[in-house]
């Protein structure tokens, strides 16, 4: 069969065109270090890095969420303690007030209980940034208001949240709530900090039965009726204390899981994308010796210098 010599010089500029084109990825990946540019120098092994990437960057975010709720969390379990320290004392004044203490004692005692409640609402209208903690989802306004008589003696504390509390994805179908609402009455859902139906807690209205207890001198009220109460909210408090650990626990484990995948995910990207450096430079010198004697070979065959061919 007779070749002309159009198809050889279309054949001779496609393989050159070839070497070239080979040259140009062989140095960029030396350059770079990646053997994976652009889709078309390996389709397939492109998708699995693009794969790879959205899961990384899905990782990132679940980080940043963990972290975000971490230190929620810890501001949570600071506020929780506060009103524990304000439970042990007026469990301690309950226990103290009995029927040898004076009513002058008694009154004092009562003064106290009577701090210890505006103090107790104070840390339950902690904030997290621009956020009231233990409101639930109602989290732009405290979520507990005292009301008072003319001799700022509190009368009574109203709950002006709701008990709905939100989940936070932390991983891949994994999901959780580090949140409590400050009161929960409805006997389901998450368990109410100061007031909880199932579990016996009326945190403030029960320090309020002290304090009028005290005033009254009515230690026998106090003994059979103030102390068992007292009780239920410590148990419901470390209740709380110990479910905040948990959540706490379960973050951590969450974060540590995240980042042993995320550099899981770094080495098989590498795998996937990274250029073996010399394996790089061997193939670069073998298609630079080729580019060379292709030109070479097509310019002596076509009677044409390399300076006439480049010009």
């Amino acid at each position: 069969m007779r070749v002309t010599g159009n198809t050889f010089s279309t054949n001779f500029l496609d393989q050159v065109n070839r070497l070239t084109v080979r040259q140009q990825q062989l140095q960029n990946q030396a350059a770079t270090g990646q053997r994976i540019t652009a889709p078309e120098d390996d389709p397939a092994a492109m998708q699995r890095v693009l794969g790879l990437k959205t899961e990384q960057q899905n990782l990132t975010q679940y980080s940043n969420t963990i972290a975000a709720l971490q230190d929620r969390a810890m501001s949570s379990f600071n506020a929780i303690k506060g009103v524990k320290t304000v439970s042990d004392r007026a469990g301690e004044i309950a226990t103290l007030a009995d029927g040898t203490r004076s009513p002058e004692e008694l009154k004092t005692y009562a003064s106290e209980v009577g701090e210890l409640i505006k103090q107790a609402v104070q840390v339950m209208n902690s904030q997290h940034g621009d956020q009231y903690l233990f409101g639930g989802t109602a989290s732009s306004q405290p979520p507990f208001t005292l009301t008072t008589d003319a001799d700022g003696n509190v009368t009574g504390v109203t709950y002006q949240g709701n008990t709905s509390v939100v989940e936070n994805e932390i991983g891949s179908g994994s999901a959780i709530s580090i949140d409590a609402p400050g009161e929960n009455t409805s006997g389901t859902g998450a368990r109410g900090i100061i007031t909880d139906s199932r579990s016996g807690a009326d945190f403030f209205n029960h320090l309020i039965s002290l304090r009028d207890h005290l005033l009254a001198g009515d230690t026998s009220a106090i003994a059979s009726t103030d102390r068992p109460a007292l009780s239920n909210d410590e148990e419901n408090l470390i209740y709380h204390i110990s479910n905040n650990g948990v959540a706490q626990s379960r973050l951590e484990a969450a974060n540590t899981a995240g980042k042993a995948r995320k550099d899981s995910l770094e080495q098989a990207i590498s795998r996937e994308a990274d250029a073996d450096l010399t394996e790089t430079l061997v193939s670069l010198s073998q298609t630079q010796t080729a580019y060379q004697a292709a030109l070479q070979s097509g310019a002596s065959l076509m009677k044409l210098s390399l300076m006439n061919y480049l010009g």
